[in-house]
């Protein structure tokens, strides 16, 4: 199971479980579950507010992880990636280290997510 360590400057880190290839739980479902207030609108990836930064730990490379187009619209738009980055990005299999906690979907790796508190 994956470890994710959320980190806010307010707050004191907290480091909670993930479940491993549910493919169900979002960062802001883990979230909300474990009680880390980070801020969020809609839910739903179209309004930025949950934006988040994904910092990769451990031994192995991080695994490539796509965004969708809704995701990458919004990154885009809130000056977080540029087009030139989200090529390399494909191009590499890398995956960003922006997100949206609505969205991203932790795979089986330990990551620190850095947020905005509500």
């Amino acid at each position: 199971m994956p470890l994710i360590t959320f980190t806010n400057p307010e707050y004191k880190d907290k480091t909670v479980y993930a479940v491993a290839g549910s493919f169900t739980e979002t960062v802001l479902k883990i979230a909300k579950t474990n009680k880390i207030p980070i801020s969020f609108d809609c839910g739903d990836g179209d309004c930025g507010s949950c934006v988040i930064r994904v910092k990769y730990i451990g031994d192995t490379e991080p695994m490539g992880y796509h965004l969708e187009e809704k995701e990458k619209k919004v990154l885009r738009e809130l000056g977080k990636v540029s087009k030139e980055e989200l090529e390399k990005m494909i191009v590499d299999d890398l995956p960003s280290e922006w997100r949206l906690a609505c969205q991203f979907i932790p795979r089986d790796e330990d990551i620190v997510v850095e947020y905005e508190a509500v």
